[in-house]
């Protein structure tokens, strides 16, 4: 399907983005890290600042970027917007309403995938972009929806085992949908986007259901 729109427009639009809301970026950048340097700390009620710094992020792409920039080229871009204010709500319910969410810092293979596409989608998938824009005003970062729905990934593989599974749901819709613009306008570091929902669905529902029937055994 054709898309309805150019690929310099559909980069002009985190050019706007980018002057637009300039120091955003700097600030989300810092608030992710701030939830990655709490998440190993004794700080009371650390799970609430993860979840909430989360929710804000998403919040922040669905709002911002996705109905105030992107409808502007593609009026889907409303509904994308009521996806990511979803997901930022329902971080927000799960991980400072109900509590839900717990995050640690594990030395396991689960683990070390978190790690990475956090790394990827906080650093390496920003650096890829500008490499091969050359174009610091177009670069793609934390705010907008393929490096955050990686980070997320990467963020879920470090909670433990009391995690609601409909929280992957629209992260990895989006993780589909971004498929797109590989295949039609060049962003090809959104490939990792669709690793990290593999990865992440895979080893999260796998490993609530083995915990499922482990308790479920009886004493011996």
């Amino acid at each position: 399907m054709k898309t309805p729109f150019t690929t310099e427009q559909f980069f002009s639009v985190f050019e706007q983005y980018n002057h637009a809301t300039f120091p955003s970026q700097i600030i989300l950048f810092l608030l992710v890290i701030f939830a990655l340097v709490i998440i190993g700390s004794t700080i009371k009620q650390k799970d609430k600042f993860v979840s909430g710094i989360l929710g804000f992020i998403w919040l922040w792409t669905g709002i911002v970027y996705h109905i105030s920039f992107f409808a502007g080229i593609n009026k889907v871009a409303y509904g994308f917007g009521l996806l990511f204010i979803l997901q930022g709500l329902f971080f927000l319910w799960e991980g400072v309403l109900l509590y839900n969410l717990k995050f640690v810092y594990k030395m396991s293979i689960q683990a070390y995938f978190g790690y990475f596409f956090i790394l990827y989608g906080l650093i390496i998938y920003p650096v890829v972009g500008y490499l091969i824009e050359q174009n610091i005003s177009r670069t793609i970062s934390i705010g907008l929806p393929c490096p955050t729905t990686i980070l997320t990934f990467g963020i879920l593989l470090l909670t433990d085992k009391k995690f609601s599974k409909y929280l992957l749901i629209i992260p990895s819709l989006w993780a589909v949908i971004g498929i797109s613009s590989v295949l039609k306008l060049g962003v090809y570091q959104d490939l990792m986007m669709l690793i990290a929902a593999i990865v992440a669905d895979i080893w999260l529902l796998r490993d609530r259901n083995q915990e499922i029937l482990i308790e479920d055994q009886p004493d011996v």
